[in-house]
């Protein structure tokens, strides 16, 4: 249990030894399912809860606050990791009542089986009084869930604003203090959640302006004091226009082939002065080359064929591609194959969500010869042409 400010308390825990979220993100710094309890002078609020998991913890933090009662659970998200403790907590406290917009309380009550008269709805704008404290309800859709709403303390300037900001990062810290660590893991977070949504989130940021934030406090990761960072770094990341001369190339290889024309590949792309980064898929951290993928101008795949069709690590970063549909603008394939490959069909049918420009194939049969390294050649031309009609170069 830490103090926020007069008041106001961080009630939430550090999950510091888990590494791998929703059973697919990677989490190389753990993190924290943030929980906030707001002490008014007539009504005591609680921000979400905590995964189930962890509910001794939350509780041992209310008690140490002083939590005796609770008025209100507000609910800003149904997925588990912020709702999950809500029926524990209203075991605890039966007088107390979830507050949250519609479409997240019917989320809550198949997710969770609460009951109808256990929740007070909100609607966007609509205010909540403690007495002293007047909490503000914000409709924040698709940040990253459809039902997903922050919560703006008038009188102390905090945006509540569970997902969205947020950091997977356990850490004792209660404010952030390495702004560009904690970036970089709100730029994975980002990419690896709410890259989707980017439209959506550009109206969520616009509808932010109005307000005087002077902190962000999110469901992950540490609470942000200076809130212009990370609402900066957002209107960057969600900017369509806003890439950089950089090339991201995942790869999987089997027999060498593949691996040599990549490797080619990002030597002649580093002699033209274009940035890249290589990932090998079957070691890589594919959080790190989400990161990459938020401003990335190009992308190549390069997969070798098993079977006729692409190698599976190679179908899995195509679909992943397909899902957090980046705003990268160019896009290619490189592989190999031995005795027949329909890799190249197979990869581009599962790329169709993204709106990116695709490159001729380079594709060997075997090990690459002389005819194929030219075409690579042709390849990083043409990616250095590309990025400078960008203006990136």
């Amino acid at each position: 249990m830490r103090i926020l400010t007069d008041n106001i308390y961080s009630v939430g825990v550090q999950h510091w030894d888990r590494r791998l979220f929703d059973e697919l993100i990677p989490l190389p710094d753990g993190t924290s399912y943030n929980a906030y309890l707001i002490k008014g002078s007539e009504k005591i609020a609680l921000m979400d809860t905590v995964d189930p998991e962890k509910i001794d913890l939350l509780i041992d933090h209310l008690v140490k606050a002083g939590a005796d009662h609770i008025d209100y659970i507000i609910s800003h998200h149904a997925e588990q990791d912020h709702s999950g403790s809500i029926p524990d907590l209203l075991m605890m406290y039966p007088d107390a009542k979830v507050v949250t917009n519609p479409k997240c309380k019917g989320m809550l009550i198949s997710h969770l089986h609460l009951e109808e008269d256990q929740f007070i709805e909100i609607e966007e704008g609509q205010t909540l009084s403690l007495g002293d404290k007047t909490l503000q309800f914000v409709y924040t859709p698709w940040v990253h869930w459809p039902e997903t709403m922050s919560t703006y303390l008038i009188e102390d300037g905090i945006l509540f604003s569970c997902d969205f900001f947020g950091s997977h990062q356990a850490t004792g810290d209660l404010f952030v203090t390495d702004e560009a660590k904690t970036r970089e893991a709100a730029k994975r977070y980002y990419g690896e959640i709410m890259m989707p949504f980017r439209s959506s989130i550009r109206g969520n940021l616009k509808k932010l302006e109005p307000l005087d934030i002077k902190m962000i406090a999110p469901s992950h990761g540490p609470v942000y004091n200076r809130p212009e960072m990370i609402i900066d770094a957002y209107h960057g990341w969600v900017d369509e226009d806003r890439i950089v001369n950089k090339v991201v190339v995942p790869y999987v290889s089997m027999h060498d082939s593949t691996q040599m024309m990549v490797e080619y590949l990002v030597e002649g792309l580093i002699d033209r002065g274009v940035g890249v980064r290589q990932f090998n898929l079957t070691v890589a951290d594919i959080g790190e080359m989400v990161i990459e993928m938020v401003d990335a101008a190009t992308l190549i795949l390069g997969a070798p064929t098993v079977l006729l069709g692409a190698h599976p690590s190679a179908i899995y970063c195509a679909a992943l591609v397909n899902a957090l549909r980046p705003k990268t603008k160019y896009a290619g394939i490189v592989g190999s194959f031995g005795w027949g490959s329909k890799m190249v069909e197979q990869i581009t049918g599962l790329m169709g969500n993204m709106k990116a420009e695709m490159f001729e194939p380079v594709i060997s049969k075997g090990m690459p010869a002389e005819d194929d390294y030219t075409a690579i050649d042709e390849l990083a031309d043409n990616i250095l042409a590309k990025h400078k009609d960008l203006g990136i170069v």
